[in-house]
């Protein structure tokens, strides 16, 4: 059987990183907290990265987090295929118009041929 992995509240992890801040050894802290010093300091690295953020419980945040990105991403490309396409529209749109003329023009010089 596999062994479930443990969890710890952000009070724990907060707690663990400001014994350290306040200079207790990090292999002290690690046999206090029963936890490997590898963790100590990936969990000392997401504070002082996330600050209040860190810890926001099993990834959700940074999940949430990379869904707005992705949403962003895909909106910014959204907004540029449709410029894209308006320009294109625009183009069409001229060139009628030069067509109109220069069919309108065509016809009342023949007209006047005659």
């Amino acid at each position: 059987m596999g062994l479930s992995r443990r969890k710890f509240t952000k009070e724990f992890k907060e707690a663990a990183v400001r014994r350290l801040e306040l200079g207790a050894s990090m292999a002290e802290v690690a046999r206090a907290c029963e936890v490997n010093a590898n963790v100590l300091h990936r969990w000392r690295k997401e504070l002082k990265s996330y600050g209040a953020k860190a810890f926001s419980g099993y990834g959700k945040n940074r999940a949430e987090e990379q869904r707005v990105a992705e949403l962003e991403r895909k909106v910014g490309r959204q907004a540029l295929e449709i410029d894209f396409l308006r320009r294109c529209l625009q183009n069409v749109e001229e060139q009628r118009k030069l067509q109109a003329l220069t069919t309108r023009s065509s016809s009342t010089r023949s007209s006047k041929k005659r």
